[in-house]
């Protein structure tokens, strides 16, 4: 394993090109307490937009292996993405917040527009959407009203030409909408 912090500064180790191993120790220092965590998801607000990139791509690994430590940084989350302009950053944040769990006393209706927004607008990459449409059910499955607004936004999305991975994600979500409609347990 490399060394992660020679300098004492993560932000140095973030700021050089990462493989697999450097992955690791990232994640592994990221878990060794509740700060490391919290100071991995800061830095994705740094101004070196390398550090920002690899703090994120970490966080996709940390999500792996222990999602829940994420789970008080939703808000974070959402709030970056919200003013998000790189697109890598806007799918790892997407891919993040895909993984969370969301209850019906704490959705987020500014999060909720931006998924519905990115669904059908053509001009976002794949992934993007896909993440979208993933986390729009999580947050619509409470309410009736917003299951039948996401089914139109899945209907006007039936129209375009889609990535197989696009044809994967609306179809789980027209199944966990059938299955919600059926009250059984739905499945991601």
């Amino acid at each position: 394993m490399p060394d992660i912090t020679p300098d004492g500064r993560i932000e140095t180790f973030l700021n050089r090109r990462l493989n697999k191993p450097h992955i690791e120790a990232v994640v592994k220092w990221a878990l060794e307490n509740e700060g490391n965590t919290a100071t991995l998801c800061n830095l994705i607000s740094s101004t070196d937009e390398k550090v920002g990139v690899n703090a994120l791509w970490c966080l996709t690994h940390l999500q792996k292996k222990r999602g829940d430590r994420l789970q008080s940084h939703q808000n974070q989350f959402i709030d970056m993405l919200l003013s998000e302009t790189h697109c890598g950053k806007k799918r790892m944040l997407l891919q993040l917040l895909r993984e969370q769990a969301y209850n019906s006393d704490t959705l987020r209706s500014d999060f909720l527009d931006y998924c519905l927004a990115k669904i059908n607008s053509e001009c976002e990459p794949y992934a993007i959407r896909a993440f979208s449409i993933y986390c729009a059910f999580k947050m619509c499955r409470y309410y009736p009203e917003l299951i039948a607004e996401l089914e139109e936004y899945l209907t006007l999305l039936a129209t375009q030409s889609l990535s197989p991975g696009m044809k994967s994600a609306m179809t789980t979500t027209r199944r966990n909408i059938a299955i919600l409609k059926g009250k059984s347990k739905i499945y991601f």
